[in-house]
């Protein structure tokens, strides 16, 4: 995934191979126990391509196919910050690639371009001899070789900060590249092990890119003068916003069946209107484009139209009828305009078919654990427990027809290999389990209607001798950290606040009225005043204008621990040993504190538990936001109160998800075939920088831990298959534990295309292969589009 705002002249971690994804593309464990290694356990099954799979020999020569990207690449440089989908795509088509992904998201060796790849030594270096295939050229003739993968190691091994790269992981665990028995052979020599090596050099760029600086920084932005693809770069029309690649005449593997394949940049919200005037041939689309498309479809085969529905017949003299509403001539014939627009358009996109499944990235619910309620682990779990994830995945998919089983993990998918349902590390959804896990951090129905007593200073509390310690709790702990609290958290001040409770009581009853709105403004601002503290940590966060080291009001922590937390740190040791060194568990302890009635608010020394919802508030986010109003839903059944925040789509994610700027938040991460490598920086544990900042690489959540991060190097290093697939899955039973991140449900994936078109659409976890794309011949359909 691309970093965030990465910096030129700054190497970043490598990162997975698509930005992180909002709505529509733009911007992817049972009980605590061990994996086991079992070949044949159940990984689930992935989700059917869609893609009108037709044999060569069915597929016409020739044709141009219009094929709609969101804008023109800013680079064709992959291995750069401000690579995106449009980028991939024209790499996919023009440069070797020795790996692909398959339909179910596994890597296999591409033999257009490698004989064998494979590790032929474990000790005392890993070594992994690759045998090139002997046809494979540069478009201006030059055998590929060893220069370009050492020119390509050297210009992302981090080593030179002059090569301006987004992502480099895995090649600085390389020592040396050299050539083998021959020119077709390539030896790769690591100082460390690496797990992942398959990743490495796809796509493979010529040595005249990467050999120096200059040449990566600048020279692939806009041209590749050096290809080796079934297709090669011809043109970028930036004014007519159009990307050309035609046949490659060196290509030495099946020739492609395109003349032209024309990546045309669409924006999502003109697609519609883009396929009624017939410019593309193939676009990926939103749910209520694909709706549209599939009621044309509906409607031809019934022979119906609008302009033939419920009210075809009626005309312009009905609406003079008794109780009907008056119109007049000027409002009939907009009618009739509007009504003759929306049957050519309805007529027009009769032409498409919808190809459908599941896309290999999924939503999740982010809460951000680095400030607030959610920095308790038991809060975040509460929050968890309080959502029916299948209801959530079935909003979305079930209208479209798609299976709606949430995730499982969040490191892979159902199919590929490392796929295993851990989400009982966290627990189902359960109302009661998750009131009672707020009950025990404190979050109770009591706690929301009462404040604790002010502090008293000096003589004045020295001069009240009846005044029990116990009337202020926070004091109490703040002055003994290692003392017990007088109750469980969430305990009311009523039931252990003594003699101050009572005269702060029969004090409030004798307050006049008028003092009322006065009392009213200073508990608004005293609460406003709270809120605006920075993060303990020295962090800020948008709009956090003060300086770190204030502090929040005393009694928003408890330092002390109560009866019921070292009861629930007894059922968490006990669960930790059924899973190798332990995942803290999901339930609440018995003795917990009654939970929450439901839809009662909750709250903590007066203050009610509400959390920040924010959501994207563009045209193709309807999906998203309604989740999200589900979802606040679930949460008030519990008593957590949730303030939505819409903001503009192109602010979303660097404005408030990448800054920490929310508690909730929907967006989605892409599936991988390499989790170790790809998901690491998702889920790394935050460091304080030098500055005071936060790292947290592209952990937006900011929850983790270093045994998970153990887990993720120790995987990546780990030779042997079914280890290092069980390493993942360790590692994800522990982030479902942490609750920092929700997967909900696997995005659809809708692709509107030409029924002619074949070996295109909805492709799922695999890789296009594009020399097979093309039109049926007209036997079969209506002839490649000329």
């Amino acid at each position: 995934m691309s970093q965030v705002d990465a910096p030129r002249g700054r190497t970043c971690s490598r990162t997975l191979r698509s930005v992180a994804l909002l709505t529509s593309g733009v911007l992817s464990l049972p009980v605590l126990t061990g994996c086991a290694s079992d070949e044949a356990e159940n990984t689930g099954k992935a989700a059917t391509q869609d893609i009108a799979a037709t044999g060569r020999d069915r597929i016409a020569d020739g044709g141009s196919l219009r094929w709609a990207i969101d804008a023109l690449p800013t680079t064709l440089n992959v291995f750069q910050a401000d690579a995106d989908a449009a980028t991939t795509r024209v790499a996919g088509a023009v440069l070797p690639s020795l790996f692909v992904l398959d339909k179910s998201g596994s890597p296999r060796r591409n033999p257009d371009y490698v004989e064998s790849a494979k590790v032929v030594e474990r000790e005392p270096k890993q070594v992994v001899l690759y045998k090139l295939n002997q046809q494979a050229v540069w478009s201006d003739g030059r055998e590929i070789g060893a220069a370009d993968f050492v020119a390509q190691w050297r210009a992302l091994s981090g080593k030179d900060s002059a090569y301006w790269t987004a992502r480099n992981a895995g090649y600085e665990r390389i020592e040396k590249i050299e050539r083998g028995a021959d020119d077709l052979e390539v030896k790769i020599t690591f100082k460390k092990p690496y797990a992942d090596w398959k990743s490495l050099f796809t796509p493979l760029y010529p040595k005249e890119v990467t050999g120096t600086p200059a040449s990566f920084n600048d020279g692939a932005r806009s041209t590749l003068k050096s290809t080796a693809g079934p297709f090669q770069l011809k043109s970028v029309d930036r004014k007519a916003g159009i990307t050309t690649l035609v046949r490659n005449p060196r290509w030495w593997g099946q020739q492609a069946k395109l003349d032209r394949l024309v990546l045309t940049a669409v924006p999502r919200e003109a697609r519609a209107k883009a396929l009624v005037e017939g410019a593309l041939d193939l676009a990926e689309v939103d749910r209520s484009t694909a709706d549209r498309i599939v009621l044309a479809a509906r409607d031809k085969a019934s022979g119906q139209s609008k302009a033939q529905g419920p009210d075809a017949a009626r005309t312009p003299s009905d609406s003079l009828e008794p109780g009907a509403p008056a119109h007049g001539a000027d409002e009939d014939r907009k009618q009739s305009a509007e009504a003759v627009e929306a049957y050519t358009a309805e007529s027009a996109l009769r032409r498409y078919v919808v190809r459908k499944s599941l896309e290999p990235a999924y939503t999740q619910l982010a809460l951000n654990g680095e400030t607030g309620p959610l920095a308790d682990d038991r809060v975040r779990r509460a929050v968890a427990r309080a959502l029916n994830r299948k209801e959530l995945a079935e909003t979305v998919l079930t209208p479209l027809g798609l299976p709606a089983t949430p995730p499982g993990s969040h490191l892979a998918l159902a199919g590929q290999r490392a796929y295993k349902d851990n989400s009982a590390a966290l627990g189902e959804q359960n109302t009661e389990e998750a009131q009672a896990l707020l009950a025990d951090a404190g979050w109770t129905t009591d706690g929301a209607r009462t404040k604790p007593a002010p502090a008293k200073a000096g003589n004045e509390a020295k001069a009240s001798p009846g005044v029990s310690s116990k009337a202020s709790p926070s004091a109490s702990s703040q002055a003994s950290p290692g003392a017990s609290t007088s109750g469980p958290p969430g305990t009311s001040p009523k039931a252990s606040a003594g003699t101050s409770t009572g005269t702060s009581a029969k004090a409030s009853t004798k307050a006049s009225p008028a003092a009322a709105p006065e009392a009213a403004k200073k508990e608004a601002a005293n609460k406003k005043k709270e809120e605006d503290v920075a993060s303990n940590d020295g962090m800020y966060i948008v709009g956090d204008d003060k300086p770190a080291g204030h502090g929040h009001e005393a009694g928003t922590h408890i330092l002390a621990p109560a009866p019921a937390a070292a009861l629930q740190g007894t059922a968490v040791q006990r669960q930790a040993r059924s899973l190798d060194g332990g995942v803290p568990g999901a339930y609440a302890p018995r003795g917990t504190a009654a939970p929450a009635r439901a839809s009662s608010r909750i709250g903590k020394n007066g203050k009610p538990l509400t959390l920040r919802f924010v959501l994207p508030s563009g045209p193709g986010s309807e999906a998203l936001r309604a989740v999200g109003d589900k979802i606040v839903r679930m949460l008030d059944r519990i008593g957590v109160h949730t303030e939505i925040t819409k903001v503009a789509d192109d602010s979303y994610f660097k404005d408030h998800v990448a800054s920490g700027n929310y508690d909730l938040a929907l967006y989605s991460w892409p599936a991988t075939a390499y989790p170790a490598t790809d998901a690491r920086p998702i889920f790394a544990k935050p460091v304080p920088a030098t500055d005071g900042s936060l790292l947290v690489e592209q952990n937006y959540t900011r929850v983790g831990s270093d045994y998970v991060d153990q887990l993720f190097d120790r995987a990546a290093a780990e030779l042997d298959e079914d280890a290092a697939r069980d390493l993942v899955r360790r590692a994800d039973a522990r982030i479902w534990a942490a609750a920092g991140s929700i997967p909900l449900y696997q995005r659809p994936e809708l692709v509107a295309a030409r029924p002619d078109v074949a070996n295109a659409g909805a492709f799922g976890f695999g890789t296009p292969r594009y020399q097979d794309i093309g039109f049926k011949k007209a036997k079969a359909a209506n002839g490649p589009k000329k």
